[in-house]
């Protein structure tokens, strides 16, 4: 081939390899410039919602000086300001590693006092699931040169994880050791959950990864572990995992501690590690919040309203139960199982629930409770952090009745229950008070399943409207449910029990009859009806209509001799 035809390809082929090289280059730089630019501004976004909690914070503390009546609602301000600003300090710090702007500054102090200083201030993240909890530091003192900030977010990262996925009564250890050549210290942070599988082992460490919330019975960012191992490589440490399924997982994270091993400018010559600056000591939330078990301490009046609130934050569902209290009687649950043991148990009249919750959430419970005949005329509250209108949609299909997203204010709470509460009440009402036609039109209003209730029961005591034995027990046997299910349902719908709902589909009919042949005698009447006795049913009829039968019957009949 022509040497000059070989030189041109040659030289073709190094210009197309420089401009696909200077495309990649190109797009590299792109693609660096819009993270800089999201960094930038998550950045800026937590700097703004920083600065107001730290105001929130002084304000909290004024008030607590100024009117120190409150403590346990300052103590509660407090635990959640805590939290967001431990969250805030995630992103920001996922953030700038992102962006490559995470610094390193070591100091000279003791290390293992420490890890065992820090460890012993996140005890409650283990205590409020029962575990058991034990720390290890071998040798007992080691100085050494860490950054104190950076390994604080490790282990607090590392042990907030063995207390999501660890199953609860059981055991969590950190064990800090150093090598031979005391260079390194190597930190352990072992749990006997339930493991994690080889399908989520492989996103273990990947941004915004999280597990199973309804399996491991939790709720996560994602940001944790992903955080973690930039802060580790950050302090040119290694971290590992092991984990079998069914038996538990084991973090190990090894950190050089000589001060060789670091850059001059990561090393801060003129401080020491200062152990009096209290650490993000994790409050215990059960010293703050009154016990989740108790039965309500202030009860209303054993016909009041009884509510159920299930909801697996704490403070949540003590704030709403606080608020609710004065006016309801109120049952709480941290998620659906335990919630269906209440609606089992507890005679209720309304349902407010979360919706991302462990072990069953918001939805299952919704559909379970809609799909049972005895509970089914329970209405529903959801209350959900998603705000997509999908998410609405979804929810009103499984079955709910209103849906609140969070955050919201406990005054639009309350006033929707009162609503749903006061609808009931104004159609009890009406029920009692209206002819069978009204009557019939109204059930025809009543929600699909409560309607089908309603006129399955009518029509049963219709068909039995002259047997005198037929009772609650009879009734309950044909509806093809218990006694006590049948009475919370019928006086949820109605608000009668359900002798009286009997009695007044008989008055109803007694005073059809009485309409359509005034010419019947009392006696006659009473017995059409299924009451034996004339003159029980009189006072029945009178209390009922305020119109004693017989003077009933003898209005009807001037009116026909007027005709």
């Amino acid at each position: 081939m022509d040497s000059r035809i070989l030189l041109t390809l040659y030289i073709v082929a190094l210009i197309a390899i420089i401009l696909f090289a200077g495309r990649r280059l190109y797009l590299r730089s792109q693609r660096r410039k819009r993270q800089l630019q999201m960094s930038a501004i998550f950045t800026n976004i937590t700097h703004e919602l920083l600065t107001p909690l730290a105001v929130i914070s002084a304000s909290v503390d004024k008030l607590r000086d100024t009117a120190p009546d409150y403590v346990h609602e300052y103590d509660l301000m407090q635990f959640n300001i805590q939290r967001m600003v431990r969250l805030l300090q995630q992103i920001l710090e996922a953030s700038k590693s992102d962006a490559g702007e995470l610094r390193l500054l070591v100091a000279q102090g003791d290390v293992m006092r420490y890890i065992r200083e820090t460890a012993e201030c996140l005890e409650p993240l283990i205590a409020k699931k029962d575990m058991t909890f034990s720390i290890n530091c071998q040798p007992e003192s080691m100085m050494g040169w860490i950054d104190t900030d950076k390994l604080d977010k490790i282990i607090y990262n590392l042990l907030s994880n063995a207390a999501k996925y660890g199953k609860v009564g059981g055991h969590v250890s950190i064990d800090a050791v150093t090598n031979n050549t005391y260079d390194q210290v190597e930190i352990k942070v072992s749990d006997d959950g339930e493991g994690i599988s080889p399908k989520h082992m492989k996103y273990l460490f990947k941004r915004f990864h999280d597990g199973d919330y309804r399996k491991h019975q939790t709720i996560g960012t994602g940001l944790g572990l992903s955080l973690t191992r930039d802060l580790v490589d950050l302090n040119h440490g290694t971290i590992d995992c092991k984990s079998e399924e069914g038996k538990g997982t084991v973090f190990t994270v090894t950190l050089p501690i000589n001060k060789e091993a670091f850059d001059p400018r990561q090393i801060d010559e003129q401080h020491k590690i200062d152990f009096s600056i209290p650490k993000n000591t994790i409050v215990d939330i059960n010293t703050i919040v009154p016990d989740v078990n108790a039965e309500p301490e202030d009860e209303t009046e054993e016909d009041g309203y009884k509510l159920l609130v299930v909801e697996d934050n704490l403070e949540l569902l003590m704030l709403m139960k606080q608020l609710l209290k004065s006016t309801y009687r109120v049952y709480i649950a941290r998620n659906g199982i335990e919630a269906l043991k209440v609606i089992n148990e507890k005679e209720l009249d309304l349902i407010i629930s979360d919706v991302m919750m462990p072990e069953m959430d918001g939805l299952e419970l919704t559909q379970k409770v809609k799909a049972d005949p005895n509970f089914n005329h329970l209405p529903i509250i959801l209350l959900t952090a998603k705000t997509q209108e999908k998410d609405e949609q979804e929810a009103l299909l499984y079955g709910a009745d209103e849906y609140l997203r969070k955050p919201f204010r406990l005054g639009d709470l309350k006033l929707r229950i009162d609503n749903i509460i006061e609808n009931r009440k104004r159609m009890q009402t009406e029920f009692s008070q209206m002819t069978e036609e009204e009557e019939q039109q109204t059930i025809e209003k009543i929600p699909g399943a409560d309607d089908t209730f309603v006129k399955e029961a009518i029509e049963l005591v219709h068909k039995h409207i002259d047997d005198e034995s037929y009772d609650r027990d009879a009734l309950a046997s044909d509806m093809g449910s218990s006694a006590s299910s049948l009475y919370n349902k019928l006086r949820s719908i109605t608000g009668m029990h359900v002798s009286a709902f009997i009695r007044d589909v008989r008055m109803k009919e007694a005073k059809r009859l009485a309409t359509e042949n005034p010419r019947m005698r009392v006696s006659d009447l009473a017995y059409s009806v299924g009451f034996h006795d004339p003159r029980y049913f009189a006072t029945c009829f009178k209390k009922h209509f305020g119109i004693q039968p017989k003077e009933f019957l003898e209005s009807l009949q001037k009116k026909e001799r007027k005709k």
